[in-house]
Formats: C-alpha cells, structure tokens, sequence
C-alpha cells in the first residue's frame, strides 16, 4: 500500500512540474477547455430551469367554461358547486360570472362599449371560471378541459396549452442540442488532451527511455500523462462552472426584466452540485483516458 501510495504521489508530483514547465500551454489548454464545457452546461441550465414550468401550469392556470344560451344563471351555479365538490383536489377556486357581469366588464372598455351599445340583447353567455390547483400539470389540465367540455350545459370551453406545447417542444429542442454539445465537447477534450499529451511526451521522451532502462513500467511510464490529463480536467472543469455562473448572472439580469413586465420571477440556474460534481469527474475520466492513449501511441521509441 505504501508503495502504491509512493507511485502515485510521485506520478501525481511529476504530472504538476510538467504543467508548470509549459504555462502559457497547460493555460491555453485549460481555457480552450472550460470554453467549451460552459455551453453544455449553459444549455443544462436552461433545461434545468425551464422543465418545472412545462411540468406545471404556473401562470394563472384557468379553464373558462361557456355555457349554452339556453343554460339559466341557477343551472350554470348548480354546476359550479357540483365540479367543486367533485373536483375539489384539482380546483384552487371557482368563480360564477353571469352574462350581465361579463357584458358590464367588457363595456368599461371603450373599444367594446360603443358596439355593445348598439346591440338590442346581450349575446355573452354565463361562464365559470376554475383556477387549478398549482400541482396540476398540463396534461391533467387537458383532460379535464375535454371532460368538462364535454357537459351537457357547456358550450365551448377555452384553455390556451398552446404557449405550454410550444415550451414543451422548445425544452425537447434544448435536450436534443445538449447531447450534440456534449458529443463535442468530448471529442474537443480528447483532441485537445490527446495533442497536449504527445507533445509531452516526444519532450519527455529522453527521461522515458532512461525511466525504461532502470525497468519501470509502462504503467509507471504512463500514470503521470494520465494524473496530466486529469489535472487539466479539473481545473477546465472548475473555470466552466465559474464561467458559466458570470454568464447566467448577465442572462439573468435581461431575464428579470422580462419576467417582472409579466409579473413573474424567473431565472436560469445551475443544476445541483451533484451533476456538477459528476460532470467534472466525467471530464477528468475522458481526460486520463485521452492522455492514455496519447501515451501509449507516442511512446513508443
């Protein structure tokens, strides 16, 4: 054990003097890096930030049923305290508007007042007006506007899901362009730690062939290309968080802008710490695997 600790300690020790012997390179490298994995990670911030909202209706989750001329304002009021008793986990509230209330609402507009005032009956129809309940979802919300539409006293029911499907086919978009960025990014690591790594070792390939004479292994030989690979990882891995953060916080800014003229607060995050950690460990692991093969390819002599 102690001597595998030794091994390790040592090939840990020679990877940092090699990075230090070519600074504006390993500085580059380790740029060129976290350059790259901060668009993935911009990506997942959005998907992160965005996939709570597609999964809930979160603003002013409203189904507005039109009943029939024919329906009384008692019936449409019978059917309002029949759906809250029935529904009364999927529904926040529920409000009885009579066609009176609603063609009072629409005169106190001066775009409609004039044509309403020209008309001889009033053509509104009662309505109810249901608020979900925040942990209905979208495709809860479309099945009870079928079912409510469905009613015998209902005419026409409005639920605009359109903005949600759009949204829904936006994050789909943004999963599909986060695999593609991922693929590339791996192949930029593998690239960039595989170059790297060859030019390291045709420099160190003297203290290779002497290290080969006294009998070290190849394992020997290689493990400080791969402790160098990992190395660069980390610290790639690291500045993309820390760009990635200076980014969201300039997007975020704009976003607050926008939010607040809706009346809403939303912001892009980080995902957990979790994926984050495991990210940079992904990279570290592509990384060593990269300068392995490196390695292996080009020291040979």
């Amino acid at each position: 054990m102690k001597t595998w600790l030794h091994h390790h300690s040592y090939a840990f020790k020679t990877a940092i003097r090699r990075l230090s012997l070519t600074p504006f390179s390993t500085i580059t490298n380790i740029i060129v890096i976290a350059f790259v994995l901060s668009l993935p990670l911009v990506v997942s911030a959005i998907i992160t930030s965005l996939a709570p909202v597609t999964q809930v209706v979160s603003v002013n989750p409203v189904i507005t049923l039109f009943m029939k001329n024919t329906t009384n304002l008692d019936s449409t009021k019978e059917l309002s305290e029949s759906l809250q008793k029935e529904f009364a986990s999927s529904i926040d509230k529920i409000e009885v508007v009579s066609k009176q209330e609603a063609l009072d609402s629409l005169r106190s507009s001066k775009q409609w007042a004039d044509s309403l005032n020209a008309l001889s009956n009033n053509p509104l129809p009662h309505s109810i007006i249901i608020t979900l309940a925040s942990n209905i979802n979208t495709e809860q919300a479309n099945q009870l506007a079928n079912q409510w539409g469905d009613l015998e006293p209902v005419d026409m029911v409005q639920f605009d899901s359109d903005w949600l499907k759009k949204l829904e086919g936006i994050l789909h978009f943004f999963k599909v362009l986060l695999g593609i960025l991922a693929i590339g990014v791996g192949i930029i690591v593998i690239a960039t730690i595989f170059n790297t790594v060859r030019m390291q070792a045709l420099l160190q390939r003297d203290e290779i062939a002497v290290a080969r004479l006294v009998g070290a292994t190849e394992s020997f030989v290689r493990r400080p290309f791969l402790y160098l690979g990992a190395i660069t990882g980390l610290f790639a891995g690291l500045l993309a968080i820390v760009l990635t953060i200076f980014g969201l916080s300039m997007m975020n800014d704009a976003i607050l802008v926008l939010s607040e003229s809706y009346g809403q607060s939303f912001s892009l995050n980080l995902p957990s710490a979790f994926w984050l950690i495991l990210a940079i460990i992904l990279v570290m692991f592509i990384a060593a695997l990269s300068a392995r093969w490196s390695v292996t390819k080009h020291s040979k002599f």
